[in-house]
């Protein structure tokens, strides 16, 4: 089994970081900075080998040159957006295979938020770093892409097992559920998990990873009817607040 841990960063990030005990591999999602990361690995006796982005944004990727500097680690990153990601070694696409900590990943390309953004799916190990694409309750702006992408991703996303760990880049969680629950008021397990949240975040913890199904359960952008509702939905949540 491997170990996997939150490193926040910036103002809301998550750096996500995986460790496989038997072998002593580490590998970074998504490292916004550096020092922060190095640090947290170093703290645990951790040195990242690899290094995986998800999508070229600077709060994804701004990490990814000290991080190598220090470590010499290897970068893969969308084969799309490389050019715009720094150190990259690897560019992947749909489909493509990425082994990190002993574990093996399918590449899956999410457009919408970024014109090149992918997951990486560990089918074996139930669990996707989805970036900016999906979030607790919530979903990413449409920076670079459509509605009908974005839509088609969270169907995607909903077919996979109830029980896939989701691995998102931001704690945005809390402030998700204070607008989910405005769109479905009469949903009761959303209205329970608002509470939950906010005890997690009062004692100042992590609210992630969610769940394929409690994202079945709980998100709006998910549970969008379709293209148009889905629509509708991102942009009453852009103006919320």
């Amino acid at each position: 089994m491997v170990e996997i841990i939150a490193v926040p960063a910036l103002a809301d990030n998550y750096v996500w970081m995986i460790h496989d005990p038997a072998s002593g591999e580490t590998a970074a999602v998504d490292p916004s900075v550096d020092q922060g990361v190095l640090d947290a690995a170093a703290a645990r006796g951790w040195t990242i080998g690899q290094v995986l982005n998800t999508h070229w944004h600077p709060d994804h990727v701004g990490g990814n040159r000290g991080i190598k500097a220090a470590t010499g680690c290897t970068i893969t990153a969308p084969a799309a957006e490389a050019k715009r990601i720094a150190g990259v070694d690897r560019g992947v696409a749909e489909g493509d295979r990425v082994t990190a900590c002993g574990l093996d990943a399918i590449v899956w390309e999410i457009p919408a938020h970024t014109a090149g953004h992918i997951a990486y799916y560990f089918e074996a190990a139930g669990m996707i770093f989805v970036g900016d694409t999906l979030f607790a309750m919530g979903c990413g702006r449409l920076f670079e892409g459509t509605p009908e992408q974005m839509f088609a991703n969270m169907q995607r996303l909903a077919t996979l097992p109830e029980d896939v760990k989701v691995y998102c880049g931001h704690e945005y969680t809390l402030a998700n559920a204070r607008w989910a629950v405005t769109v479905e008021p009469d949903n009761q397990v959303l209205a329970e998990r608002l509470g939950e949240v906010e005890q997690m975040r009062s004692d100042g913890l992590v609210t992630l990873p969610t769940s394929i199904g409690q994202e079945r359960a709980t998100n709006p952008f998910m549970r969008a009817r379709d293209v148009a509702h889905f629509a509708e939905l991102r942009a009453a949540k852009d103006s919320f607040g």
